[in-house]
C-alpha cells in the first residue's frame, strides 16, 4: 500500500519540490496551501497559515504516513523596526499554523503504526544572525516543538524531526540573491561554497519521511553548506 503524505505549503519553494521527491517515490501526496501547486497526480486542499481551519483535514485518509510543514517567513529588519505584529505574523505561519496542522490530524498519524513529521528551522536560530529577531524567535520555538513532540508521540511510533537550512533558493528569498553580486556574496557565506537548493532540501525531507530514517527522532539536522557549524580559516 502507498503510504499518505501531507506536504503543507507544496505550492512553491521547498515545498513543491519536495512533493515532486515525494511523488516520485511512489507517495500519496495530499498538499494544503493558499494555492494549488502546479502538480498533477496529487490532492489538493485549500488552506492557510494565517486563518488555519482544521475541519479542512476531514477529508484527508483514515491513515496520514507523514506530515511536512514547509510555510514559512522571511521578515528581515532591525530589532526596533519590528513590530509586535512581525512577531506575532511569523509566529501565526512558522509555529501555529504547524501546531494546528497537527493537531487536527494526529488521529490519523496515529493509525500508521509507524509516521514521520518534518517541521523547518534556520540556521539563524543556532548561530545569531543580525535582522532575524523575528524569524529566529519563531523558528526556535518550531526547534522546541520537535524536540518535546518527538518525546511525547514516540509511544505512538511518530517521528519527529526538523530541518534548519541556511539560504535556499526559493520564491521567498529571491531579494537576497536578485542580483549576481548579492549570489556571490551569498556563497562566500557557505563553507561548501554555495547557497542551498530545494533540492539540497527537498532530498533531506524526503530521507526523514521514508523509513530509512526509521531510527531517527528528535533530530534538529543543519542543512546549511556548513554555516551553522563550521569556520573558515
Amino acid at each position: 500500500m502507498s503510504k499518505n503524505i501531507l506536504v503543507v505549503g507544496a505550492s512553491s519553494g521547498i515545498g513543491l519540490e519536495t512533493a515532486k521527491s515525494l511523488l516520485s517515490k511512489g507517495y500519496n501526496i495530499f498538499s494544503a496551501s493558499r494555492n494549488q501547486p502546479d502538480l498533477t497526480g496529487i490532492t489538493h486542499l485549500t488552506w492557510d497559515a494565517q486563518n488555519p481551519e482544521a475541519s479542512v483535514f476531514a477529508t484527508l485518509p483514515e491513515t496520514i504516513h507523514g506530515v511536512v510543514y514547509c510555510p514559512g517567513t522571511i521578515n528581515l529588519k532591525p530589532f526596533n523596526r519590528l513590530s509586535q505584529d512581525d512577531f506575532k505574523n511569523d509566529f501565526q505561519v512558522n509555529v501555529l499554523g504547524a501546531v494546528a496542522v497537527l493537531q487536527a490530524v494526529l488521529p490519523k498519524l496515529k493509525k500508521a503504526d509507524g509516521a514521520s513529521i518534518v517541521l523547518f528551522s534556520t540556521v539563524a536560530a543556532k548561530i545569531g544572525m543580525g535582522f532575524h529577531a523575528s524569524v529566529a524567535t519563531s523558528k526556535g520555538a518550531i526547534e522546541g516543538l520537535t524536540l518535546s513532540l518527538a518525546a511525547e508521540l514516540a509511544a505512538h511510533k511518530i517521528r519527529v524531526n526538523c530541518v534548519a537550512p541556511s539560504l535556499t533558493d526559493t520564491p521567498l528569498s529571491k531579494n537576497l540573491i536578485s542580483t549576481d553580486e548579492k549570489k556571490e556574496a551569498s556563497n562566500k557565506r557557505h563553507p561548501i561554497g554555495r547557497f542551498g537548493t530545494s533540492a539540497d532540501i527537498a532530498n533531506i525531507t524526503t530521507f526523514l519521511v521514508s523509513a530509512d530514517s526509521s531510527w531517527m527522532t528528535g533530530q534538529v539536522l543543519g542543512v546549511d553548506g556548513g554555516m551553522g557549524s563550521i569556520k573558515m580559516m
